[in-house]
């Protein structure tokens, strides 16, 4: 991508994949750059995306959402840039307003339009760069496996109508990359859209299944539909299993037990 750059920080864990993805946007050497999600309060991390920015700076810092991995260095970052901080939520700004939907960021010639996608979470974002038919994901789309629904804040329905609202952008705009939170960059925005919304049926079918084998409560499910996944993530497993059940109308939050549909 002609504007968009890459700096990972060094913070790989089954969650993360090999770091969270610090992008940085930016036309020449003579204008200032766009950072989204300064990741982890690193030195040395902040430090390569302050170079990477080029010489003439940062201009606008902005956030996909507000998860540690991704807006933990804001406030030190923007000390170090000296440039604000956007995002959905009101609290993580910093000189600035909030991030709104369909609103366009410029900053010497780096245009960037803002979709909000609530669903991972409910403050979530994801960002369009039209010249380079690219969108930004987040956590929304990630460039490997799947992501996590973070109930209660993150909610199916929301995720799912995002996912859709993604699709019908990438048809609408042509757009031709993902440019993701975490992992590699994909070339096939729809395909991997489409591959999303089909894990999620599948997900949720697999979920009817438990329930319909007598699971009676959220880690029943939990064990009967992700019982291969690492001891490490099963709590963000269980963050999906219970977005699953609210979405289906067994449970809300708060409940511990289940309620036949």
């Amino acid at each position: 991508m002609s504007r968009a750059h890459l700096v990972r920080a060094n913070n790989p864990s089954p969650m993360t994949l090999d770091g969270t993805n610090t992008w940085v946007l930016r036309v020449s050497d003579h204008s200032r750059a766009i950072v989204v999600d300064p990741g982890p309060d690193d030195p040395q991390h902040l430090q390569a995306v302050l170079e990477a920015s080029g010489p003439a700076g940062v201009g606008l810092i902005v956030l996909t959402h507000g998860h540690a991995d991704h807006a933990e260095a804001a406030v030190s970052f923007a000390e170090m840039a000296k440039a604000p901080v956007r995002a959905i939520e009101p609290q993580l700004c910093k000189d600035a307003e909030p991030l709104r939907h369909l609103e366009i960021l410029d900053v010497d010639g780096v245009r960037v339009q803002v979709i909000t996608t609530p669903g991972h979470t409910a403050d979530s974002a994801c960002f369009i760069v039209s010249e380079d038919r690219a969108v930004l994901t987040g956590d929304t789309i990630l460039g490997l496996g799947s992501t996590v629904v973070a109930h209660p804040d993150g909610r199916l329905a929301d995720y799912l109508d995002s996912l859709r609202v993604l699709r019908a952008l990438v048809e609408e705009r042509q757009l031709v990359a993902v440019l993701p939170g975490h992992g590699p960059s994909r070339e096939d925005p729809a395909a991997l859209i489409d591959e999303y919304l089909a894990h999620r049926e599948e997900r949720l079918d697999q979920v009817r299944t438990a329930l319909a084998n007598g699971a009676s409560t959220a880690d029943d499910v939990v064990n009967a539909v992700y019982g291969d996944v690492d001891a490490g993530v099963k709590f963000a497993a269980r963050w999906s299993v219970l977005a699953q059940l609210e979405y289906l109308g067994v449970t809300s939050p708060g409940e511990t037990g289940l309620r036949r549909p």
